[in-house]
C-alpha cells in the first residue's frame, strides 16, 4: 500500500500497502443488517478450526510487565474466534507469498474474518489478485520462466565499476498487463524482494531478508489467483472480503483489443471489480471495496451505493505533513465517505513521555464521523532494534521490543476505536481482539 522506502529492510511496494490493502468492519446485526462497532466477532457459534501458532504468545510474553500484559496473559487459554477486527493483508504475507491461495487460507486459519484481494487486471482484462499490475518480476517467478520474455523489461544485471563498486542497480518490469489471464496463472507466487546488486536472475531472485522466509514458494505452492477465484475462495473460508482497485500502469483507456483505440476506461474497470462480486451473489455487506484513488470511491458511492458506503479510501500519505486535517476529513464524511484507511505513522504520536498516543488525525478524523481502518502491522522486521520505517516514523521511540506490537494494538482499539487492523500475521491481531476487543 505504499511507496519502497528499503527494499530489503520493509517490502513495502509502492502505492499503497495494502496493500488495503481493505477492512476490519464489524459483522452485521441480524436484525437491522447494518455493522455494529459492538460485534467485532464472528458470532456464529462456530471456531472454525482458529490456530494462532506460537507468535502471539511469544509476544506477550516479550512485553513489558504490566496491567496489558497480565491482561493478555490471563487470555492464552482462549478459546480463540474469528474476528473482523484482524484483516489478512493480502492474506498472512510475513511468511506466505502475497496474494496466493496458501496466503489466504494460512490467513484465515489465524482467524482473519476479512482478507484482502488487490485487484488488478491482465492484458485480455481478466482481473487478478496482485499488490500491484507490475510487480511480477519481484512477487513471482516469472522471471525464470520463458515468459520472462514478454515483460515490459526484461532482467538487467547490476554494473560495477572497477574496484567493485555498484554504478547500476539491476532491474526489470513484469506487468500483469504483458500476460493472458492463462499465463499469469502458470506463474508461482514468492516473497516480494530482489536484489539490487545482482549479476544473474538467480541472484535477483535471492534478495529476501531472513526475517520473511521463502518457505512456501515452491513448485506445488505459490498459487495465484483470479479475483473470481480469490471469491469463491473466501466464501468458502467464510471470511469477508475487502479488495482494493491498483492504479493502472498502463494507460488508461486501456487499449484491450490492440486496435489502437482505448476502449477500457477507469470507470469499466471499477464497475467490472463490483460486477465479480454481484455475479458470484456476495452481500454488499461482506465487501469493502477500497482505493487510493478519490475518482474510484466516489464512482461506487454515485453507482453501487449499496457497495459504496462501506467503501474504505485509502490516504496515500508518506509523512505526516501529506495528511489532510479536520476540514478535509469532515468533506469526506459530507460527500459520502464512511471509511478512511491511514497507514499506522497517521494515528499513532508520542506524548513525550515515551507512551504511545492518538495523533491529531485520529482526534479529527473521528470526530468528522469518519471509521477508521488502518495498515499495516507485522511488516516492518525486528522491531527492537529500532529504525522501524515507514509504518513507525511518528512513534518509533516509544518501541524498544516486539511485544511492543501490543501496545500499539491497544492504543489503536482502546483510544482511537480504529475498526480493523490490516496484519501480515493476522494470528497476532486476533489473540488481541479475542482478549480485548468488545464481544
Amino acid at each position: 500500500m505504499l511507496p519502497r522506502t528499503s527494499l530489503l529492510r520493509t517490502l513495502i511496494p509502492s502505492v499503497l500497502v495494502s496493500a488495503l490493502s481493505l477492512i476490519a468492519i464489524s459483522p452485521a446485526s441480524e436484525n437491522d443488517g447494518e455493522p455494529s462497532r459492538n460485534n467485532r466477532h464472528n458470532d456464529s457459534g462456530s471456531r472454525n478450526n482458529i490456530e494462532l501458532g506460537p507468535r502471539p504468545f511469544f509476544l506477550v510474553n516479550d512485553m513489558e510487565p504490566g496491567e496489558l500484559k497480565s491482561k493478555l496473559e490471563s487470555c492464552d487459554n482462549g478459546p480463540f474466534n474469528k474476528t473482523y477486527f484482524s484483516i489478512g493483508h493480502r492474506g498472512a504475507a510475513l511468511q506466505f507469498p502475497e496474494h496466493t491461495k496458501e496466503s489466504y487460507q494460512a490467513a484465515a486459519r489465524m482467524g482473519a474474518g476479512i482478507v484482502e484481494c488487490d485487484v488488478t487486471f491482465t492484458n485480455d482484462r481478466e482481473l487478478v489478485c496482485r499488490h500491484s499490475q507490475c510487480d511480477l518480476h519481484t512477487t513471482t517467478n516469472i522471471l525464470a520462466t520463458e515468459l520472462a520474455g514478454k515483460c515490459t523489461r526484461p532482467f538487467a544485471p547490476a554494473h560495477f565499476d572497477n574496484v567493485g563498486k555498484l554504478i547500476q542497480e539491476a532491474s526489470a518490469q513484469c506487468c500483469t498487463s504483458d500476460l493472458t489471464v492463462q499465463e499469469f496463472k502458470s506463474l508461482r507466487g514468492r516473497m516480494d524482494a530482489a536484489n539490487p546488486a545482482a549479476r544473474s536472475v538467480t541472484e535477483y531472485l535471492g534478495g529476501i531478508p531472513a526475517w520473511r522466509p521463502d518457505l512456501y514458494a515452491g513448485p506445488t505452492s505459490g498459487t495465484l489467483l483470479t479475483h473470481k477465484e480469490s471469491i469463491q475462495l473466501f466464501k468458502e473460508l467464510g471470511v469477508k472480503m475487502t479488495p482494493e482497485l491498483k492504479s493502472a500502469d498502463v494507460t488508461m483507456p486501456y487499449d484491450s483489443d490492440g486496435d489502437g483505440v482505448g476502449d477500457y476506461t477507469q470507470h469499466a474497470y471499477a464497475q467490472q471489480m463490483i460486477d465479480e462480486y454481484k455475479a458470484a451473489d456476495v452481500s454488499p455487506r461482506d465487501v469493502y471495496p477500497q482505493s487510493f484513488d478519490i475518482r474510484d470511491v466516489r464512482y461506487w458511492i454515485a453507482n453501487e451505493p449499496d457497495f459504496g458506503k462501506q467503501a474504505v479510501y485509502l490516504d496515500n500519505a508518506n509523512v505526516t505533513a501529506d495528511l489532510p486535517h479536520a476540514a478535509q476529513l469532515a468533506a469526506y464524511r459530507t460527500e459520502g465517505i464512511n471509511i478512511v484507511g491511514p497507514p499506522l505513522f497517521a494515528l499513532l504520536e508520542t506524548d513525550g513521555n515515551g507512551n504511545i498516543v492518538a495523533s491529531r488525525y485520529a482526534r479529527e478524523a473521528r470526530s468528522a464521523g469518519l471509521d477508521i481502518i488502518t495498515w499495516t502491522l507485522e511488516r516492518s522486521g525486528i522491531l527492537a532494534d529500532g529504525n522501524n520505517g515507514f509504518y513507525y516514523q511518528t512513534f518509533d521511540s516509544a518501541i524498544r521490543r516486539e511485544g511492543d506490537v501490543m501496545k500499539v494494538l491497544n492504543v489503536l482499539h482502546r483510544d482511537i476505536g480504529v475498526l480493523g487492523v490490516f496484519t501480515d500475521w493476522p494470528a497476532t491481531v486476533t489473540y488481541y481482539a479475542n482478549c480485548m476487543a468488545p464481544k
